[in-house]
């Protein structure tokens, strides 16, 4: 394996001299389940008075097992020909899913045979079937041979469902869990894995060939699920867990345990919204509007985006505001944009959004979910766009006994994720976290957002005379009267407005922090001064620390960044998407702004008035919930004194 970039590559002759022995489990092995009970029929030989096929009985190297057979063995490939009935010829569906099990198969032993040269499994094998391996050195020897298996089984399982994820239609099929799940070794781990496979092929294939990939598919699923779930808290499996691999040919990456995705994704299914139909909202509006050209910039070679090299690039936010005033629009409408500019530069775009059906009762389980959402909209490979709509419904405070396991899983997932110490922003994607309550997010999570748009939606009568006529549409001949349709949405005067406003706070607080510090100081126009009233603010609201300084500085240079990249750069990608990295580097630097006094007042503002604003409303439901309970309480006293008289 050779190293490029941050990904280990997976070479095709790695995969390939495992080939045979991946064709031999299909062809057949004799299997008798230890754990599960079989569910189905042995498959039926499709032309009598021909020879049964040979039976392969593998071993693992280096170690000695004593296997039960059962005389009728594991015939995957007459398996899958007997799925569509008596004809005698297999179809192209049957022909790609054998195709399929068995590159699956091949790279999953491939990356198990990395995994034992890499640890020294292999060495401790060779000495094993030597008979000079010693006493002390058996526990060691188990312990990795079964994080073998859970690797072997997994990357086999990850493999298959990718490479099966263009064949998948409309049919869904349940097969519960693994039950026949072994770990002694990867040859035997996969010789259970297979028999229930065949199992579940008998039990909702047999005959039906509309059922196949899907059968295959959900008992992979269920596969990769129960081998990361065994695998959590292994030591042993650390260097497969930590790392990943490329596999060119199937456009395939392998992060560990979690599960794959191809590079482009699902087809993005949403109605996406112009910039005109968000009303109102003009500095959230504004910056996703930015930020969706920015990571456009992202440099697939280079892998990082000059924006995120040089500042100013908005790798998490969080959108705040009342029901009904536009969250979801500004998503359709940064999605859109987005997709748009992706499809004409021919970038694969993968959005997701992580909402509360990923919340599961099964421990760890939401966990998981959160992982392979982050790891999905991480990738490399592709320009990213997660949303966590009503975060405060899927992330838990910590201490909060209110709070679900599934809940306090997401949000330590998150914190790690957004600003953990492994966090790397490369550029190509950005995470949106949306709220109606971000009061109740945690205050740690909540800090994480880099960027806070407010979502307050139409303010002024124009705000509302523009979105009366967009909902209203065109199929009615109501004049529209004294006014320019739309031009309130003008971005840049609408938005120099906006900012222009934060040149002192609002939140009442705050107004009272900011006005003792200006009578004691004067005017902000030394850092200082500025630092002098960043102390002030943090004496009066002990959760402003050095990650909300981070934060306004970051916005501080999203603002000398206060530019779009102009319309045609997105149009004709070799004016600018497709220039070299340091290139496009230079371009952007010769449009940056300076950075001035004003900038960073209004920065530390509008940051300070969001805490401050999001403080006030978590004590108060905290002090309603409270008073609720003591009436409550004093109810009930009087209500049983009553009871006694």
């Amino acid at each position: 394996m050779t190293l490029t970039s941050d990904l280990m590559e997976l070479r095709e002759e790695e995969i390939a001299k495992h080939y045979d022995a991946a064709l031999a489990l299909l062809d057949g092995f004799d299997h008798a389940p230890r754990v599960a009970k079989p569910t189905a029929a042995p498959v039926a030989e499709r032309s009598p008075g021909v020879g049964t096929r040979r039976r392969f009985r593998s071993t693992t190297p280096g170690l000695v097992t004593r296997r039960e057979e059962r005389p009728e063995g594991v015939h995957l490939i007459d398996r899958v020909a007997a799925c569509d009935g008596d004809d005698p010829l297999m179809s192209s569906r049957q022909a790609a899913v054998l195709q399929a099990l068995r590159r699956a198969l091949a790279i999953g032993l491939a990356l198990g045979e990395g995994f034992a040269e890499q640890t020294g499994l292999a060495d401790l094998k060779r000495k094993n079937l030597e008979g000079g391996l010693g006493v002390d050195r058996k526990a060691e020897f188990s312990e990795l041979l079964a994080a073998e298996a859970l690797i072997v089984m997994h990357a086999s399982a990850n493999a298959l469902v990718s490479l099966l994820a263009d064949h998948a239609g409309e049919v869904t099929v349940e097969v519960g869990e693994v039950e026949e799940f072994l770990t002694d070794n990867a040859s035997l781990a996969l010789h259970g894995a297979l028999w229930e496979l065949d199992q579940d092929l008998g039990a909702h294939a047999e005959g039906d060939e509309e059922k196949l990939v899907p059968t295959v598919t959900a008992f992979a699923e269920a596969l990769m699920e129960k081998a990361a779930r065994r695998a959590e808290g292994l030591a042993r499996v650390a260097p497969f867990a930590n790392a990943s691999y490329r596999v060119e040919a199937d456009d395939l990456t392998i992060r560990g345990f979690t599960p794959a995705r191809k590079a482009g994704g699902p087809a993005l299914v949403m109605q996406f919204k112009k910039p005109h139909e968000v009303v109102g909202n003009h500095i959230a509006k504004y910056q996703a509007m930015k930020l969706a050209k920015m990571v456009m910039a992202y440099d697939f070679d280079r892998r990082l985006n000059p924006f995120a090299e040089l500042g100013g690039f908005i790798f998490t936010f969080m959108g705040d505001g009342a029901p009904g005033t536009g969250k979801t629009t500004l998503i359709q409408m940064m999605a859109g944009l987005i997709n748009d500019y992706c499809q004409n530069a021919g970038y694969p775009f993968r959005y997701q959004n992580f909402g509360i059906d990923n919340i599961d009762s099964y421990q760890g389980k939401s966990g998981q979910n959160a992982k392979a959402f982050v790891q999905n909209i991480l990738d490399p490979s592709v320009i990213g766009f997660g949303t966590i709509d009503d975060i405060d419904q899927i992330a838990g405070k910590r201490g909060d006994r209110q709070s679900s396991a599934g809940q306090q899983e997401v949000t330590a997932v998150f914190m790690e994720a957004f600003a953990g110490a492994n966090t790397v922003v490369r550029g190509n994607c950005t995470f949106g976290m949306f709220s109606n309550y971000p009061e109740n997010v945690d205050d740690a999570l909540r800090q994480r957002a880099g960027a806070r748009f407010l979502v307050d939606g139409p303010q002024t009568r124009e705000d509302y005379i523009d979105i009366l006529a967009l909902l209203m549409g065109k199929r009615h001949d109501i004049p529209l009267g004294d006014h320019e349709l739309y031009a309130a949405q003008e971005i840049k005067r609408a938005v120099a407005a906006s900012f222009e406003a934060h040149g002192r706070p609002k939140e009442e607080g705050l107004v009272k922090v900011f006005a003792e510090v200006e009578a004691r100081i004067g005017g902000f126009d030394t850092i200082a001064k500025l630092g002098t009233y960043l102390k002030a603010i943090q004496e009066a609201d002990e959760r402003f620390t050095g990650r909300a300084i981070k934060n306004i500085t970051d916005a501080v240079k999203v603002r000398a960044m206060d530019f779009e990249l102009p319309d045609e750069w997105m149009e004709e990608p070799e004016l600018f998407l497709f220039k070299p990295y340091d290139e496009k580097s230079a371009m952007i630097e010769e449009l940056r702004r300076p950075i001035t006094i004003d900038m960073v007042v209004q920065e530390i503002n509008r940051y300070a008035d969001s805490e401050f604003r999001y403080a006030d409303k978590s004590d108060e439901v905290a002090i309603e919930g409270m008073v609720r309970d003591m009436g409550r309480q004093d109810a009930a006293r009087r209500r049983y004194l009553e009871g006694k008289g």
